[in-house]
């Protein structure tokens, strides 16, 4: 559906009330009504409710400008390595927290009912790996090492980021981090 005042005001207000609320159980009912809606409207400018929780976690992720550039500050200049560790600075920034933790609500409810969410998860399990992947062998590595080592990182992300939202220290974390990706780099160099 083409965007319109009314359909990007909702939008608007469903990622608000993901990003404050969450999404794990939220109903059509509870959207509409946090929203100051109807399930009729939300249907007609949405079609359901995955296709409304989808698009406003992808508005809710434009919000996040540290996340949103990611890759194209990590397809800037300086050593790979740089970049890498820089990405991860991006990715655990205080303000990013509350994407993070709606993305990984969303991840949980995907993984509960994977054909209604399935969209979401060929995103998740393919978008960041091809981004960084097209990094990584922009930099002269041979394309299948260089998607191994960008599927390592993203995993290394994922894991780091959750370990984040269970308190895990920061600077252990980001010492963590700096380990695996220096492993991830020396495994290219042995192709």
């Amino acid at each position: 559906m083409t965007s319109t005042p009314e359909r990007d005001r909702l939008l608007d207000l469903v990622a608000d009330l993901i990003l404050r609320e969450g999404m794990i159980d939220v109903s059509l009912s509870a959207i509409a009504r946090g929203v100051g809606s109807n399930n009729r409207m939300l249907l007609y400018y949405f079609e359901s409710k995955e296709n409304l929780l989808d698009e406003a976690s992808v508005r809710a992720f434009d919000r996040f400008e540290r996340l949103r550039d990611l890759f194209a500050r990590l397809a800037g200049d300086g050593s790979l390595e740089d970049r890498l560790l820089a990405a991860w600075d991006d990715l655990s920034a205080p303000e990013n927290v509350p994407y993070l933790r709606m993305y990984f609500q969303r991840f949980g409810v995907a993984m509960r009912d994977a054909d209604q969410w399935a969209s979401f998860t060929e995103r998740a399990g393919h978008e960041w790996v091809d981004l960084t992947w097209r990094v990584i062998a922009d930099e002269g590595h041979g394309e299948e090492r260089a998607r191994v080592v960008a599927t390592e990182i993203v995993a290394l992300w994922r894991g780091l980021q959750f370990a984040l939202l269970t308190g895990v220290d920061p600077d252990r974390l980001r010492a963590a981090y700096g380990v695996g990706v220096r492993g991830a780099l020396a495994a290219l160099d042995e192709s």
